[in-house]
């Protein structure tokens, strides 16, 4: 519990750092299902580090993307390392550098600072050039909601109709972030622009329950309730099943415990949002332990942790977040931090 309240300015700064700092916290053992074998590559993971291959886990020789048609290609030079063992997931990021899904959060950044609006056209537009223009993003692995993307892009490209598959992954719920926090103070728009654009790349009810508990809670911590209030709370329009459990209780066992046996570390919404919860609940009162938790808990705890992080930083503020995790991000959101915290613009 807070004695103090921080600001709105500052609860939305330390949410935006929030979950850029989980998700470049994590980069490097994204995805390990062996906490074993994390241990053993990386130590306790409490800062930023560079990724190393091998990857014990990683499934990219057991993956692949072909391109229907050259317009479609996202992968570029990085096709190659597809079908390889032991290739690690984002194998040329930096230390501190963020992942796919969060850079794509930052192209929504950048588009909503043109005009202090969101435009689904012109946000696609960019998300199209930045995934098809070598050089951009650097990743190795392109997650399948991307991949199905293009594929039905260009058959409706060339006048045919296309769906994209019902999505269940928790690394949707990373890309609307910003407008979450750009628009806190209509929270009914947040929730309906950021509704529409998860469902760009995540359609599905799964999904669309999923962003709505999360944006409901983290709009409560924004408002100034606690992490614990906001998830006890009890609204018509808030999807319980993803807080249907006793995290009071689940807090009293061990962390890996409840992460493998009751939820579990895979990125399926279902089980890595409540785990997400139960995380922010545990440590609400420790960001930064949280994070490190988090992290070396392994699986998807980068998309996890965003949702983590997010959720920390606006009842904290900037001050939950270690000077050397702030400072050490690769490319820190200066620019939309300013455009978000801005005393006019929160005022008007």
């Amino acid at each position: 519990m807070l004695k103090h309240t921080p600001e709105i300015s500052a609860r939305l700064s330390g949410s935006l750092y929030g979950f850029l700092i989980a998700d470049a916290l994590s980069m490097p053992v994204h995805w390990y299902y062996d906490r074993l074998s994390l241990h053993k590559d990386y130590g306790l993971v409490r800062d930023y580090q560079q990724p190393r291959n091998p990857h014990p886990d990683s499934i990219l020789w057991r993956s692949r993307y072909r391109p229907a048609g050259p317009e479609a290609d996202i992968l570029h030079n990085q096709a190659m390392f597809w079908g390889e063992r032991g290739v690690h997931y984002h194998q040329f990021l930096r230390a501190g550098e963020n992942t796919l899904n969060i850079k794509l959060s930052r192209l929504l950044m950048d588009h909503i600072l043109t005009s202090d609006a969101y435009d689904q056209d012109r946000y696609l537009a960019r998300y199209v050039s930045f995934l098809t223009t070598p050089g951009k993003h650097n990743e190795t692995y392109i997650e399948e909601c991307h991949r199905e993307f293009f594929k039905a892009w260009v058959l409706r490209k060339k006048g045919k109709i296309a769906t994209t598959p019902e999505e269940k992954h928790i690394g949707g719920l990373c890309l609307p972030i910003p407008i979450l926090l750009f628009f806190h103070d209509e929270p009914l728009k947040a929730l309906q622009i950021g509704q529409a654009h998860l469902e760009l790349t995540h359609p599905g009810p799964l999904m669309r329950d999923a962003f709505s508990a999360f944006g409901i809670i983290l709009q409560s911590v924004l408002d100034g309730a606690d992490i614990r209030q906001a998830l006890e709370m009890e609204l018509p329009e808030k999807p319980s099943v993803f807080t249907a459990y006793s995290f009071d209780e689940l807090a009293e066992l061990d962390d890996a415990d409840v992460a493998m046996n009751v939820f579990s570390t895979a990125c399926y919404v279902q089980q890595s949002l409540p785990l997400a919860f139960y995380l922010a609940w545990k440590y609400q009162d420790d960001p930064e332990q949280a994070l490190i938790v988090n992290t070396n808990l392994g699986g998807d705890n980068c998309h996890r942790g965003a949702v983590l992080g997010a959720l920390l930083g606006a009842m904290h503020g900037e001050r939950a977040w270690p000077e050397r995790w702030i400072d050490g991000l690769l490319d820190p959101p200066i620019r939309f931090k300013d455009r978000l915290t801005d005393d006019a613009r929160i005022r008007a």
